[in-house]
Parts: C-alpha cells; sequence; structure tokens
C-alpha cells in the first residue's frame, strides 16, 4: 500500500511552502498520497483538499475570537477524519494556534507529526514553546536563528532555509518582468501588496490608496501595479477603489512576484511579501494595521519581543524597511518616506546588496532538505 500523508496549510504563503514540499517527497516517495487542507498550488502537486484553504485564513486575536468557534469545528473535523483514516504522517503548515492543537491530538493516537515554519515563540508567546514539545515528532525550521532556541528548549528540529529563497533566482530580471506586465521598462514602478488576507486588505487598501495619491501629486509619471491573489480579495480592493481613489489609474495583477520584482519600490504588508521582496531585492516601506482592541492586548501585555515587525528587518538586524505600523500607517507618513527612497538610487543599491547577501544564507534547498527529514522521520530515525 502506498503512504498517506496529511498536510495542511490555511494561507498562501502555507500553500506555496507545502507545494514545494509534496512535490520534493512525490520524488523519494512516487506512490504517496496527499490529503488534508490545501490550496491551489498544492492541489496541483497532487494534493486532496478537502475543504477550501481560505476558510482558514485569519489574521489577528480580536479577528480570530470572531470566526473561532468555526475554526474549532473545523479542527473537530480533521482530527477525527485522521483518526479515523491514519496517515503515516501528518505535516502543519504553518497556522500554529490551529495546527499545534490537532498535531497534539493525533500525536497522543500514534500518529508522526511535523511541524513546518517554527512558531515565532522568539518573538512573542515563548510559552508555547511546551507545547510544541507536545504537538511534534520534528519541527523543520526556515530561518537559521530558530534552531539553536528550539533545541535549547527541548524540541526536535532540523533547519532547512527556506523554499522561497530556493525558488527566486538570485539575479532578478526586472525587464523580463515588466514586459510581462507590458510596462515599459523605463517607468517608475511602484508595487502596493495589502496582504493576502481579507482582514489585511480592508485594514491596508485606504492608507496605501491614499499614499498612492499624495505620491502621483509629486511624481505624476509613477505607475502603480497591485496584485491580488483571489478574487474576493480583487472585489474588496476595487470596491475600496473606487470609493476612495476613483481616478487613480491601477494595474491590478494576478502575479504577485512579477509585480514585485518589476518595482522600484514596494510598498507592502507586513507578513511573508516582505521576505518575498527581500529576495527579489526590491526596497520597501512596510505597513501594518490590526485591530485597535488586538494592538492594545498586543502592546499592554508586552506580548512582542523584537524590535521590528517585517522578517525582512529581523534578518537584516536593522530597519532597512521603514515600518509604518498602527497609528502610523498614514498616507502623510509613508507618502514623503516612499517618495524620498525612489529618489535616493545608492540607498537603494545598498539595500539590494544586502538583501541579496541574506538570500545567499537562506538558500539552502530547503524543499529537499525538509523531504529528507522527513523520510528520516517516516522510517522512525532521530535527527
Amino acid at each position: 500500500m502506498s503512504l498517506v500523508i496529511g498536510i495542511v496549510a490555511n494561507e498562501p504563503s502555507g500553500d506555496q511552502l507545502g507545494a514545494s514540499i509534496v512535490r520534493a517527497l512525490r520524488e523519494r516517495l512516487p506512490d504517496a498520497q496527499f490529503i488534508g487542507v490545501a490550496g491551489p498550488k498544492m492541489q496541483a502537486e497532487g494534493c486532496k483538499s478537502l475543504f477550501p484553504m481560505e476558510r482558514l485564513s485569519v489574521m489577528g486575536l480580536v479577528e480570530v475570537l470572531r470566526v473561532l468557534p468555526e475554526l474549532l469545528r473545523l479542527r473537530g473535523q480533521l482530527a477525527r477524519y485522521f483518526m479515523l483514516n491514519p496517515p503515516d504522517l501528518f505535516i502543519g503548515i504553518d497556522a500554529p494556534d490551529f495546527n499545534l492543537g490537532l498535531e497534539t491530538r493525533l500525536r497522543r493516537t500514534g500518529i508522526r507529526t511535523a511541524h513546518v515554519v517554527s512558531p515565532t515563540v522568539w518573538a512573542w508567546r515563548a510559552g508555547r514553546v511546551k507545547s510544541i514539545r507536545r504537538a511534534v515528532d520534528l519541527m523543520l525550521s526556515i530561518f537559521p536563528f530558530e534552531e539553536p532556541f528550539l533545541r535549547e528548549h527541548g524540541v526536535p528540529v532540523c533547519y532547512v532555509g527556506h523554499p522561497l529563497a530556493d525558488e527566486i533566482p538570485l539575479q532578478v530580471d526586472v525587464a523580463k518582468a515588466r514586459a510581462r506586465l507590458g510596462l515599459d521598462k523605463n517607468q517608475t514602478l511602484v508595487a502596493l501588496l495589502p496582504g493576502s488576507r481579507i482582514s489585511e486588505v480592508r485594514r491596508l487598501v485606504a492608507p496605501m490608496l491614499e499614499t498612492a495619491l499624495r505620491c502621483r501629486q509629486s511624481r505624476p509619471d509613477l505607475r502603480f501595479v497591485v496584485p491580488l491573489v483571489s478574487e474576493r480579495l480583487r472585489l474588496e480592493f476595487e470596491a475600496q477603489h473606487q470609493a476612495i481613489a476613483p481616478d487613480l489609474d491601477l494595474l491590478l495583477h494576478d502575479c504577485g512576484r512579477d509585480a514585485i520584482a518589476a518595482a522600484d519600490c514596494v510598498l507592502t504588508a507586513s507578513g511573508t511579501a516582505t521576505l518575498e521582496s527581500l529576495l527579489l531585492k526590491r526596497p520597501m516601506l512596510v505597513a501594518y494595521r490590526v485591530s485597535p482592541l488586538t494592538y492594545r492586548l498586543i502592546t499592554s501585555l508586552k506580548l512582542i519581543k523584537v524590535p521590528y515587525a517585517a522578517m525582512a528587518n529581523l534578518l537584516a538586524g536593522r530597519e532597512l524597511a521603514p515600518e509604518f505600523l498602527q497609528n502610523r500607517c498614514r498616507a502623510d507618513l509613508m507618502a514623503p518616506a516612499l517618495l524620498a527612497l525612489l529618489e535616493n538610487k545608492p540607498r537603494r543599491a545598498s539595500i539590494c546588496a544586502e538583501y541579496e547577501r541574506i538570500h545567499q544564507l537562506l538558500r539552502q534547498d530547503a524543499a529537499r532538505q525538509a523531504a529528507d527529514a522527513l523520510m528520516h522521520l517516516l522510517s522512525g530515525s532521530k535527527r
């Protein structure tokens, strides 16, 4: 009988990571079956999804509370399914608040469990490391500083590097990206990335569009491209576009990577997009908002233990990408910073050089290393 591998992702970045791991495992286990919760990229690799991935996509403390009963119901459904149909291995992709609980229940029944993308216990809610120890037989970490921290806390861990660092070439062909977008190679282009979750788009589109309007007033030559990964996000964005800046000409596109690669600068939501912008060597500004109550809880309880929100800045160890968070996520602050970055070519070149150095550190053939580690786990070996 072929092996059965359960796998659950909850958002586009997890779908991308999961797809690369499924592909690498299938090279070693061509007859393996993959089933769980998958987005389009994982499904393209042959993974069966029990329900749409978007039903798990939510961000923020307060935002999660609104849909918590539904999330718990879905997690219960998955637990029952996998306990009735035990896989040889279960892999949770990111989404620790959802997947660690599921992994814990499955591991108690004897199902081997692995988790890809360490929860940010090094950044906040360090007490979760106890939950990680209960939940996983193996943690696959994608950033180098995570491995020593987790080992010190008794978590079996293997640093594999980041799959995006392998997928994205060290040298980016800006001209080809622009050609695919139908843009002139000499135009000054800014990519606006308001996020991959509907809650992010609702909070970030307005300040981003207002920033674009201010910048266009100073630089009429500027063009703006907005990648949107789903029809639902496109409809939300277009509604706000018509309400806030109907006369602002925008290029909407479904390929985020081309939009970033083609841009001179990027204004992005905090999240995986900051890492992708780093790997594509694009100078960026980072914007983010959560609900006021979520923000008050985070700040009053001092939950954040790191100096930056953006992974690009954490990897660089300094704020190469200016951050505009919560009350500072305003056009009157972001527009001058964006214009200053566009006008400072030496600064942009320096940022790109540092991003290339970081890219090389993360380029570890992650999918192969992850597949090797998972094969050891399947065989019962320890790493």
